[in-house]
């Protein structure tokens, strides 16, 4: 997919899509504002900040070919619905997906309402467009078989014992835990799971408290007790060869070997075993609620796309086992 040109020459790693504009123009501070808001008041993390500043950069480069004008404030409050429509269609004819047309449509929405609650424009039209219709996503966990598998098997790949045992110890908080991955590349080496509760910081900055298996304090114990690094207290828990913070892009390498290797689905990903951690729960007589809590969601709704794994799959156990399916 073509990247938006003009506007966003200059945006990485510089958080402003603004280069044609001059250092006062009063778009230019509004998106300012509007970023350090999301980055403060609403806690959105720097991955999040960069995705809308992005969406918002698409908007502007086709509000300049569509209009022949440069993007303003005074641009923004003339957009009648027809021209949010045509952004829109412009997006699917290049083949953006539905997913990404609903996002950047919900983030010209928090932008236009950032700046009516300031009363920096004044009343539009993008209220009345409908975004477009999303598909239910189903999380897409591993069976118990699976899951527990990938997590013992992470060690053999490793270069080195202590690897492995870090290794192992990710995936045990993953699945164990139900932690994302950030979250557990996140944690320092003062916050370790040693005892019967982690405290973890997720998604806009909200703190929760989760119950630790035995078998992931272990995990944990014995990577520590072999990494060859020392580590801060204040530092990360979980390091690279060289002692740096563990990358992410490390542990997404890890299972796609273990995918290979133990003929795991193409939806073995890290994330898999956080949606496995939910899904085995729900399955076993988990309260919904409490899943939610130990998730970090803020919505139930979110937490409910569980109970539709957990349909298929009893629709596929009647399916395989009831006399009249079978006919």
């Amino acid at each position: 997919m073509a990247q938006p040109r003009a506007l966003t020459a200059a945006y990485l790693p510089e958080p402003l899509p603004l280069a044609r504009f001059a250092a006062d123009d009063p778009l230019r501070a509004a998106i300012g504002l509007w970023l350090a808001w999301l980055a403060g008041e609403r806690r959105a993390s720097p991955h999040t900040v960069a995705a809308y500043g992005r969406d918002l950069a698409f908007f502007l480069d086709f509000l300049n070919e569509h209009t022949a004008e440069l993007p303003s404030l005074a641009l923004l409050e003339r957009l009648r619905a027809a021209d949010f429509r045509g952004w829109l269609a412009y997006r699917t004819r290049q083949r953006a997906e539905r997913t990404s047309l609903a996002r950047g449509l919900s983030v010209v929405r928090s932008f236009v309402r950032f700046l009516q609650r300031r009363g920096l424009v004044g009343a539009t039209t993008l209220s009345a467009l409908r975004a477009p219709k999303l598909p239910l996503s189903v999380p897409k966990p591993l069976s118990v078989a699976d899951a527990t598998g990938a997590v013992e098997a992470a060690g053999a790949l490793a270069r080195s014992s202590w690897q492995g045992k870090r290794d192992t110890a990710v995936l045990a908080l993953l699945y164990g835990c139900g932690l994302r991955l950030s979250e557990a590349l996140g944690l320092r080496r003062g916050a370790a799971p040693r005892g019967a509760v982690l405290a973890i910081t997720g998604k806009g900055g909200k703190q929760r408290l989760l119950p630790v298996l035995p078998a992931v304090r272990e995990a944990v114990t014995d990577y520590l007790a072999e990494c060859p690094h020392p580590l801060d207290r204040d530092g990360p828990l979980f390091v690279g060869a060289r002692g740096g913070a563990l990358h992410p892009r490390l542990v997404q390498g890890r299972m796609t070997a273990l995918r290979g290797w133990l003929g795991l689905p193409e939806t073995a990903t890290p994330h898999a075993l956080r949606h496995s951690f939910a899904t085995h729960l729900l399955g076993a007589g988990g309260d919904l609620r409490a899943i939610q809590e130990l998730l970090g969601h803020a919505s139930l709704s979110t937490t409910q796309r569980y109970t539709a794994v957990e349909t298929q799959q009893l629709l596929a156990v009647y399916d395989a086992a009831h006399p009249r399916a079978r006919q």
